[in-house]
């Protein structure tokens, strides 16, 4: 069974980007309809203190509805910004795991040929020791291997 934050792709940059469009998208279209409202607005074959009253209420509204679209734009940006942070840390960790396994793995095949009764290698005994972090966790991003 999956958990609904999974169903809803949390943490997926493949997600986020999508939101990050629907959020760009979403400031296209306040911005036409507030476009649309000013235009029929001033079309409107009306005159007088009231019609100014209301061309001015309703410039205003859509100055604001701009303003709005703006919001998006920016939240659509730092949603772009924040995947492709997401997708950087994800390359950094894989590149981490896979380098720090090979290390592991190396110092476990150079423990399993030392000879009886020698010493071995105080790194490898290090590095064969290491508690490495769960795969693609995020701790990958912070661990540092033994030193000898």
């Amino acid at each position: 069974m999956t958990s609904p934050s999974s169903e809803r792709g949390d943490g997926d940059p493949d997600v986020v980007r999508r939101r990050a469009g629907d959020l760009r998208d979403a400031a296209v279209e306040v911005r036409v309809r507030a476009d649309e409202l000013v235009s029929r607005t001033d079309a409107l074959p009306w005159s007088g203190r009231a019609a100014g009253a209301m061309r001015s209420r309703v410039t205003e509204r859509a100055s604001r509805m701009r303003e709005a679209a703006a919001g998006f734009e920016v939240a659509g940006e730092a949603l772009a910004a924040h995947a492709a942070a997401v997708d950087a840390a994800r390359e950094t960790i894989t590149h981490r795991q896979r380098r720090a396994r090979t290390l592991v793995e190396d110092a476990q095949e150079r423990l399993a040929r030392v000879a009886p009764g020698s010493d071995p290698e105080p790194a490898d005994v290090a590095l064969a020791a290491a508690d490495l972090p769960p795969a693609g966790h995020r701790a990958w991003l912070t661990f540092e291997l033994p030193a000898p």
